[in-house]
């Protein structure tokens, strides 16, 4: 672990403050869910929890069969990661950090859609968790097949999470 000389009581509640820093660069907002463990020698682990992470497996067979039917590149994210990827572009997104203008469109709820870029944010509960990336193959531009893809995958990975 790396130490960041930063100390924190614990109120009377049993709270502690995490740093604006430290929120700020592992893009922890009000609301995100954490996960709380111990680690071997006392320590309390504090972790960014992501529930699309957890299905991650679910997340890469649906890239895998939606990019070898609609012939694209089609990515998974959480909110801070992509943590499934398939097609030409996959090792673009394997485990990357997603960028700001990806992670405006998730924290927007809204779609994102050109000919050369679709974005449908993965919404569970109201709350945005995730997004699928959906880039055309070559020669290709992104239609309404591929916005139907990627509005029943989100809609399938946030059923899963709460079923």
């Amino acid at each position: 672990m790396k130490a960041t000389g930063i100390v924190r009581r614990i109120d009377d509640l049993g709270r502690v403050v995490v740093p604006k820093e430290i929120r700020r660069i592992l893009r922890i907002r009000e609301g995100d869910p954490l996960e709380i463990y111990t680690g071997n020698n006392g320590e309390i682990v504090l972790k960014k929890y992501s529930p699309v992470g957890e299905m991650s497996q679910i997340a890469t067979e649906f890239a895998e069969t939606a990019s070898s039917i609609l012939g694209g590149t089609v990515a998974v994210s959480d909110t801070d990661t992509f943590v499934a990827s398939a097609g030409k572009l996959k090792k673009q997104f394997c485990a990357e950090r997603i960028d700001k203008e990806l992670d405006h469109v998730i924290q927007s709820k809204g779609r994102f859609f050109t000919e050369k870029k679709l974005v449908v944010p993965i919404l569970a509960q109201g709350d945005a968790i995730g997004s699928i990336t959906i880039l055309p193959g070559e020669s290709k531009s992104l239609g309404e097949a591929e916005m139907k893809a990627a509005q029943i995958g989100a809609e399938f990975i946030a059923k899963q999470l709460y079923s």
